[in-house]
């Protein structure tokens, strides 16, 4: 079976290895091209099926590579997700009038990138790399103060094992150590996703307890979990 083909543009390496990453679990062959002039190139020769395309980037730019690509007889099918660093009005103006399919902003979130890649492949899997992970979080939720233990961890979110009525889509804050207790802890705001209680039971296999979605934290936490995953996968 041919896999489909994404081709990623930006002309810095620190990005083009982070929109990788979310697709390391597709099976999907990834392309990568550092300017405007190369993706047009790799475009011609490759015909990936979707593209992931920078506005800013030296040379022509990803607007002008756009339209060149949706003015190409051959090319313009493909669909385009325009990458804008600034996610302003004028900005997403001239996403649009270059003829883009659709764009994200910058810092690009893994949930919202694979969100937008299965919007036009569904060869893309949305599943975050999720591993057991037992260490004490300490929550708080409404005005309740509580010490849970963790089930496992993904980069959006995680388990809690914690047998007590929760309301899902309730927000709390919560903060665990990954690894000793010399490391900065993770601090981040988050949102009960689905709740696995003893009276019913989601999840056999898990304990009780409830799937906590991560909203909001520091670049530093987001980091430090991300690090901590790759270094088990």
């Amino acid at each position: 079976m041919t896999r489909s083909k994404i081709l990623l543009v930006d002309d810095t390496r620190l990005f083009l290895e982070l929109e990788k990453s979310f697709l390391k679990l597709s099976p999907v062959h990834v392309l990568t091209a550092s300017s405007a002039e190369e993706a047009l190139e790799v475009a011609a020769n490759e015909r990936p099926d979707l593209i992931f395309l920078d506005i800013h980037m030296p040379g022509i730019g990803g607007i002008a590579c756009c339209k060149l690509l949706k003015s190409d007889p051959s090319l313009k099918a493909i669909p385009v997700v325009m990458v804008s660093a600034s996610g302003k009005e004028e900005d997403l103006d001239l996403c649009r009038s270059a003829g883009c399919d659709d764009y994200v902003t910058k810092p690009v979130d893994r949930k919202m990138f694979l969100d937008k890649a299965r919007r036009f492949l569904n060869t893309v899997d949305r599943r975050e790399p999720r591993i057991s992970l037992r260490v004490e979080v300490a929550c708080r939720l409404q005005d309740q103060l509580m010490t849970v233990q963790s089930v496992d961890l993904s980069s959006g979110g995680v388990y809690l094992q914690c047998d007590m009525d929760v309301a899902e889509k309730a927000m709390m804050a919560l903060s665990f150590v990954l690894a000793t207790r010399d490391e900065p802890a993770v601090v981040a705001k988050g949102q009960i996703a689905w709740v696995n209680s003893s009276r019913q039971r989601k999840k056999p296999a898990l304990p009780p307890g409830f799937g906590v979605e991560f909203i909001d934290m520091a670049e530093s936490s987001r980091s430090a979990i991300r690090s901590f995953l790759d270094s088990r996968l």
